[in-house]
């Protein structure tokens, strides 16, 4: 089983940055793709971001050129750096990973975190 806990949630003005974490624990042998999913209120939930286990990312349109995301693989880590954040950023982010165990891969999420941008 694999845990992934997501940090660096909150409330910031439009136009300032934020920056999550997500680090995943448990019993790993490896983590292959990781990424960054969000869900605002009364909408589905939709991707954000994701990196492979090379570094590989794919993004959004909605967040390309603003968002970055990056990983360390050496502590099963993912980041997701958001710069000029807007009012319609708001929602909550979930972290996502691809856990591969030697015969199969499984999927995981994280509880999410708040993430609030005031106008």
């Amino acid at each position: 089983q694999v845990q992934l806990v997501e940090s660096g949630g909150g409330l910031v003005q439009a136009g300032g940055s934020l920056r999550l974490s997500c680090a995943a624990s448990g019993r790993i042998l490896r983590i292959n793709t990781m990424g960054w999913y969000r869900q605002a209120p009364g909408k589905q939930r939709e991707l954000v971001a994701t990196i492979t286990s090379g570094g590989s990312a794919n993004y959004a349109d909605s967040v390309k050129g603003r968002f970055t995301i990056s990983r360390d693989n050496a502590k099963n880590t993912v980041y997701l750096q958001m710069n000029t954040l807007k009012p319609e950023d708001t929602a909550v982010y979930y972290c996502n990973a691809d856990h591969y165990t030697g015969y199969r891969e499984f999927n995981f999420w994280g509880q999410g975190t708040q993430v609030t941008v005031s106008s």
